[in-house]
């Protein structure tokens, strides 16, 4: 199965930020280096960070 990668919107240039893709886990990644992998977390617990930084 294949991600399909979204770029932040809060990035302030193209080539520096992260991607999120999403399916039963949140997979974030590097954009600067796509290769070194990425980390993914529980859907749960993402939504918990982010509810944090609100």
């Amino acid at each position: 199965m294949s991600l399909e990668w979204r770029k932040s919107s809060y990035s302030p240039n193209a080539g520096d930020c992260v991607e999120v893709a999403t399916d039963c886990d949140v997979h974030v990644r590097d954009t600067k280096d796509r290769e070194a992998g990425h980390i993914t977390v529980p859907a749960v617990a993402w939504q918990e960070l982010l509810s944090r930084l609100n």
